[in-house]
């Protein structure tokens, strides 16, 4: 009896542990953006926003940013503020590969908005976000990395009518300099002209 027990406390902590590591919150995953001007690295967020970084990767391992660009950026010399609904707002924008759109619309659903209230993510500085349309649920394969905290584009925010916001999903880690450099490029109204192109993102194994 007393060699059962003992056999019984001793894979106790295996259990506990095998517990824990079953609890335990999805590890960020890193990916990096090549452009001409440097490389971004994201770290992302699959914990707390686990549809919006998995429809992300979806286009990442397909290679779908392979040929895309930046194509999109706001700052003080281009952006009209709406205040209080449309403060003034500094991002950029990229995409996937235009060569590639319809066979991505095809093959990638939208993905349903995960609102930051129950993500618990904020749109503040480096913060990257899936871009969206009218409807909550029609992010796809753009997304947003922030240069300012801009609280309008949480849940309650009247960025968007609706006050539904966007979906956060991870954070730049390194690059936000290559960020800010992109951010600065010649534009034709908010357009990035020429558009910077993305070379490719990749995971970092």
């Amino acid at each position: 009896m007393l060699r059962r027990l003992s056999v019984a406390v001793a894979v106790l902590p295996a259990f506990v542990a095998g517990l824990g590591a079953q609890n335990s919150p999805a590890p960020e995953i890193r990916v990096r953006i090549d452009t001409d001007h440097g490389a971004i690295v994201l770290a992302l967020d699959p914990a707390h926003a686990p549809k919006t970084v998995a429809n992300f990767l979806k286009y990442v391992d397909g290679g779908y940013y392979t040929g895309g660009r930046f194509h999109r950026a706001t700052r003080p010399d281009n952006y009209v503020a709406a205040p209080p609904d449309r403060p003034p707002m500094q991002i950029i924008q990229g995409g996937i590969n235009p060569d590639r759109a319809g066979e991505a619309k095809a093959a990638i659903p939208p993905v349903p908005l995960e609102r930051t209230t129950v993500t618990g993510l904020k749109h503040v500085t480096g913060v990257v976000s899936m871009a969206r349309g009218a409807e909550a649920d029609s992010g796809t394969s753009d997304f947003f990395i922030l240069l300012d905290d801009q609280p309008s584009m949480d849940v309650g925010g009247k960025r968007y009518p609706d006050g539904q916001g966007f979906a956060a999903f991870g954070k730049v880690v390194e690059g936000l300099d290559v960020v800010k450099k992109i951010n600065a490029q010649p534009v034709q109204g908010q357009s990035l002209s020429p558009p910077v192109a993305i070379r490719g993102i990749a995971r970092i194994k």
